[in-house]
């Protein structure tokens, strides 16, 4: 049984091979070989083509193959790279993670905690969130802050005191330095991972309506 699924297989292999032969030059293997066989059989055996000729169509037909068979191979490391990607994506369910970006998912009920961070000081302050619209729907002034990370917690109402749908909203934090200079801090998406999204086979995770990609993932903590 374990030989012929092997046959089966190696069969696959030489027809895709094939395939991506003929798509890329017009012919497949077998082909190519054709042709060199019926030069062989017809050339003037008083004036035979040169030698060099044929040497260069099989080296031809050879660096064909080798591409194809380079492509196969890393296209085959490619899948096995995604695959593990995948799985470790899965992991990540259910612990608390801290990444690049500026989303705040709000999941209708508990409190959204914003995570920012200050290069320097600063005397005062401003929170504004933004609807999936990106118009901005709370505004919040913060007092004098340390440099370095910190959470604001909202509690998903907008300017009106009115409770907001969950969704995937967005932030940006405003400070103003003890010059008087405006400083932008670095935000980041923060949450519990809930699930796995596979968008062209590209694992992302998911924080309620929020999508976090892996590559800007900081910082993970168990629960």
């Amino acid at each position: 049984m374990v030989n012929s699924v092997g046959t089966t297989t190696a069969t696959t292999d030489t027809t895709a091979a094939d395939a991506a032969m003929k798509k890329s030059t017009g012919l497949n293997k077998d082909d190519f070989l054709k042709l060199f066989i019926a030069q062989l059989q017809n050339q003037d055996p008083l004036s035979p083509q040169d030698p060099t000729q044929f040497l260069g169509q099989l080296a031809q037909l050879t660096q064909v193959e080798q591409a194809y068979n380079t492509n196969t191979t890393l296209q085959s490391l490619l899948d096995a790279q995604n695959n593990s990607t995948t799985m470790t994506s899965v992991s990540f369910i259910g612990k608390d993670i801290k990444a690049n970006g500026n989303l705040a998912p709000f999941d209708g009920t508990n409190p959204a905690a914003l995570q920012f961070n200050f290069s320097v000081p600063t005397s005062s302050g401003t929170v504004a969130i933004s609807d999936a619209s990106g118009q901005v729907v709370r505004t919040a002034t913060l007092g004098a802050q340390a440099a370095g990370d910190t959470t604001f917690s909202w509690d998903g109402r907008d300017n009106n005191g009115t409770l907001l749908p969950a969704g995937a909203y967005s932030f940006s934090v405003t400070g103003t330095s003890a010059s008087g200079s405006a400083v932008a801090a670095t935000t980041y998406t923060a949450g519990r991972v809930d699930g796995v999204s596979l968008v062209n086979g590209t694992p992302s995770l998911t924080i309620g309506a929020a999508t976090v990609s892996m590559a800007d993932v900081i910082n993970v903590k168990g629960v």
